[in-house]
């Protein structure tokens, strides 16, 4: 195709001043390449041209790496807030199970002590559980999983690990009630163990206090007095632990003593209950009582026979020695 001669373009102008500037540019193109090449000496320019352009490259950049950044720490942030998430609800679960462990471990260790009660006492004893507590000012009493179906029965006494809890007074199928001793309708017959002394425990509207209030003033009552049941009336066993004396007045009348003791059974703790069951009548006689005496090795040796004996001919009776020993005894005497 030709060229327009009326091309405006100064460097393809096809004039021959045109051609010479085209041949010079290129000759010093040439030239700046070579000592470029050779000499190196463009380096420090196109370095601080590089210090002059590399702020404007940042600034170019800047919204783009804010969007990333913002991007990353929210992605972050999420990502932690999720995982703190999962180590709390690690953390509530792993507490939980642990208090499940030490729940159990405590519940282990009273039916041990349930189990060695029975074993160590010799009992004819049920396993019940606590279902609902009904401790108000005028009631103190528990509802147990047991009931006629069970074979349980009214007047039942219910013990735990360390001592008498109370007595059962309603039998339902499938559950019961039982009245605690410290129901204020509540009476127990009690023996101070140290002295021997009998009389009442009765229960109190305080809750978890008994009050023997009919003390004889000349009698011997201390505090930390331990109370056993003494088995009068035949409703309690005798020698259960009832409670602890705490408390000692002489009453406002000043012809008994009152005294306040604190049950021994954990009565607002205990979550398993015995229930003791009447031990079966020995069907027979009673076996017979052991022969009273000496002690084996003080017994007299066994007399001889009657052939070794010697003859008696005199008609007054004669005493015959026995063998040396540590007592000195006379045979009857022969008449021939």
């Amino acid at each position: 195709m030709a060229l327009n001669r009326d091309d405006s373009s100064p460097l393809f102008a096809g004039s021959v001043a045109g051609t010479l500037k085209l041949i010079v540019y290129l000759a010093l193109a040439c030239i700046l390449m070579v000592l470029d090449h050779r000499g190196g000496w463009l380096a420090n320019v196109r370095y601080g041209l590089s210090l002059v352009v590399e702020p404007v490259y940042r600034i170019a950049g800047l919204p783009s790496q804010g969007f990333h950044a913002a991007t990353v720490a929210f992605a972050d942030r999420q990502r932690l807030t999720e995982s703190n998430q999962r180590l709390r609800e690690d953390l509530l679960l792993a507490n939980a199970k642990l208090n499940r462990m030490a729940s159990v471990a405590e519940q282990n260790t009273r039916l041990k002590e349930l189990l060695d009660t029975q074993h160590s006492l010799n009992l004819n004893v049920q396993l019940a559980r606590l279902i609902g507590v009904d401790l108000g000012t005028f009631r103190h009493r528990i509802v147990l999983n047991v009931g006629a179906r069970d074979q349980v029965k009214p007047g039942q006494v219910v013990i735990d690990a360390r001592g008498v809890m109370g007595q059962v007074v309603d039998v339902m199928p499938t559950t019961s009630v039982a009245m605690l001793i410290t129901d204020p309708n509540h009476a127990i017959p009690v023996t101070i163990e140290r002295t021997g002394l009998r009389t009442i425990a009765y229960g109190s509207r305080a809750g978890d206090m008994l009050v023997l209030p009919n003390i004889p003033v000349s009698s011997d009552v201390r505090e930390g007095d331990k109370l056993v049941t003494s088995g009068l009336g035949g409703r309690f066993p005798p020698g259960f632990p009832v409670g602890e004396i705490r408390d000692v007045a002489q009453t406002p009348s000043g012809t008994f003593l009152s005294a306040q003791a604190r049950p021994a059974a954990d009565l607002d703790r205990s979550e398993d209950v015995l229930l003791l069951h009447d031990l079966a009548e020995p069907a027979g006689p009673p076996p017979p009582a052991p022969v009273a005496g000496p002690p084996a090795d003080m017994a007299m040796p066994a007399a001889p026979p009657a052939a070794t004996l010697p003859s008696v001919t005199s008609p007054t009776a004669t005493p015959v020695p026995a063998r040396a020993s540590t007592a000195t005894t006379t045979r009857p005497a022969v008449n021939p």
